[in-house]
């Protein structure tokens, strides 16, 4: 069953993310969708839960009080998996953006290699630029699933800047075998928080694209991270082999 609540009090993006992160955690709850700009969360949960239970939950900063009850059928299930669908949209458009201009820079003559470390560099400026346009709202997003920032809180601050190093050293060719080997450990640990998302089928927002740009935390996100990996490793098998 999906119920939608007003939720009054969330100002912000953190707030919204806060919000979203305390629902989510309370049993029987297995989706959450939080809207800042209408101020509603709709939650889907195995068993009903009180109105008072949900309060209870969070900061006295909010007020939550119920607005509407719908049942989950499949045919809301296939409208859901079209509007995901549709969210997950401008992250398949920069992918396909950035993919096009590594082709287009390396096509003559081709060069394998120059094109994954121009679509590495050019990934990484891409996403940290929209990760940079809320940078007081990201890291409390990233951290509802990177283990290292949920450990760690000053890491999702710095993560952003990180990005921007990494896809300057790609671009400009510079100590590549370094930010290979960063790019697997940063983007490894972020996998796994991924993974773990999504095998507990918990529904939060991916901050791959920052919190300008809504996106729900799907399989996608899971390929996307696992392209940059394989191509890391492919270059450092390259790298070492010679």
């Amino acid at each position: 069953m999906t119920h939608t609540y007003n939720v009054t009090g969330m100002t912000c993006n953190g707030c919204r993310a806060s919000v979203e992160k305390t629902l989510s955690a309370l049993p029987n709850v297995t989706k959450v969708d939080v809207e800042l700009q209408s101020q509603t969360a709709t939650i889907t949960m195995s068993k009903h839960i009180e109105v008072d239970t949900l309060q209870n939950a969070l900061s006295d900063k909010y007020t939550i009080t119920e607005q509407a009850t719908k049942n989950v059928f499949s045919s809301v299930k296939s409208v859901e998996e079209k509007s995901e669908l549709r969210q997950l949209m401008p992250l398949f458009l920069i992918i396909g953006y950035i993919t096009v201009a590594s082709i287009l820079l390396n096509r003559n003559p081709w060069n394998t290699n120059s094109f994954m470390l121009d679509f590495m560099g050019l990934f990484y400026i891409v996403f940290s630029f929209f990760k940079l346009l809320d940078l007081k709202g990201f890291p409390e997003s990233f951290r509802m699933y990177d283990p290292l920032a949920k450990a760690v809180p000053a890491y999702g601050w710095v993560y952003p800047f990180i990005e921007v190093a990494l896809g300057l050293m790609f671009l400009m060719r510079f100590q590549t075998s370094a930010a290979l080997i960063i790019t697997l450990v940063v983007l490894g640990i972020t996998t796994i928080g991924v993974t773990k998302t999504l095998l507990d089928k918990k529904s939060i927002q991916c901050a791959c694209l920052g919190t300008a740009l809504k996106l729900p935390m799907t399989k996608a996100t899971f390929i996307e991270n696992a392209i940059m990996i394989i191509m890391a490793v492919i270059m450092l098998v390259n790298t070492y082999a010679v």
